[in-house]
């Protein structure tokens, strides 16, 4: 069976960035499932994949536009200092590197990182942290088959 929308895919992958930095893996231990052409992965990774079936390899780069798209400079932010002077927040959350959920001012929800703290400002970065970048897939898979109605109605496996 080859992979298509609606068919339900377990695989092994390993995701290297242009560094030659490994960002993630699924491996034997934690393999990855889906349902393919459902909308939960990036759709360069759903077009890298189809017409493959189960015992294939995969080698395929998808560019940063068909990932977590382009990084924006839009997307950084000052912020006054007080606004984390929040009740109950541990005093070491005003860090460099660490990402803090937050809200924007129609109260959706994101995750910004700090890259810079002055005395009355923080300096984060909303971009998705792979924003920029040329993703690199290479695995096998696993197996391939038809999800269920369920699984179709929900965009996810449930085994």
């Amino acid at each position: 069976m080859i992979i298509d929308n609606n068919k339900v895919v377990t695989l092994h992958y390993e995701l290297t960035l242009t560094s030659g930095e490994i960002a993630d893996k699924a491996d034997e231990t934690r393999p990855f499932s889906f349902v393919h052409g459902a909308g939960n992965t990036i759709p360069g990774f759903d077009k890298g994949l189809a017409g493959l079936k189960a015992g294939d390899t995969f080698d395929f780069s998808i560019e940063a536009e068909e990932a977590y798209g382009a990084y924006n400079p839009d997307y950084l932010a000052v912020i006054p200092r007080s606004v984390f002077n929040v009740e109950g927040a541990p005093d070491d959350i005003l860090q460099v590197g660490n990402t803090l959920p937050m809200q924007d001012q129609s109260g959706n929800s994101l995750y910004g990182v700090i890259t810079e703290i002055h005395d009355d400002h923080v300096h984060m970065d909303f971009n998705h942290p792979l924003a920029g970048q040329v993703l690199r897939f290479t695995g096998n898979i696993v197996t391939v088959r038809e999800a269920s109605e369920n699984e179709i109605a929900l965009g996810e496996v449930s085994e």
